[in-house]
């Protein structure tokens, strides 16, 4: 019975698949509202369709620290992210491509803080 179960475990692919969460911890530049930074976050969110990347923002509301907000990124897998990680960074080097205008309105916008990633199950 043991060798049964142990064939059928073999032949099962075992991998566990989640998400991956970019997490970032962001502060809004004094002069950026709120509804403002949600403007870029939609533009970005137009541009990160195509790799599968969302964005939405947490604001806390019970918190130790009132202040900072959260960039929650998520994409199918950690590799789906890393695709769109390089995408982004190449891009950056085109002052006429997308994501170099959306970091450009991002960072007039807001100050990061830090930047983490977790894979969610």
């Amino acid at each position: 019975m043991k060798r049964l179960l142990a064939s059928v475990m073999l032949l099962l692919p075992l991998s566990a698949m989640g998400d991956h969460m970019d997490v970032i911890e962001f502060k809004l530049l004094e002069g950026c509202t709120f509804s403002q930074y949600m403007e870029i976050v939609n533009d970005f969110n137009k541009w990160g369709k195509g790799y599968g990347y969302n964005a939405e923002v947490a604001v806390p509301l019970q918190s130790d620290n009132l202040t900072s907000m959260f960039w929650l990124g998520t994409t199918a897998n950690a590799a789906a992210f890393g695709k769109t990680w390089d995408a982004w960074r190449d891009a950056l080097d085109d002052p006429n491509s997308e994501p170099a205008k959306l970091w450009a309105r991002f960072s007039t916008c807001s100050e990061n803080l830090s930047r983490n990633g977790f894979d969610i199950y």
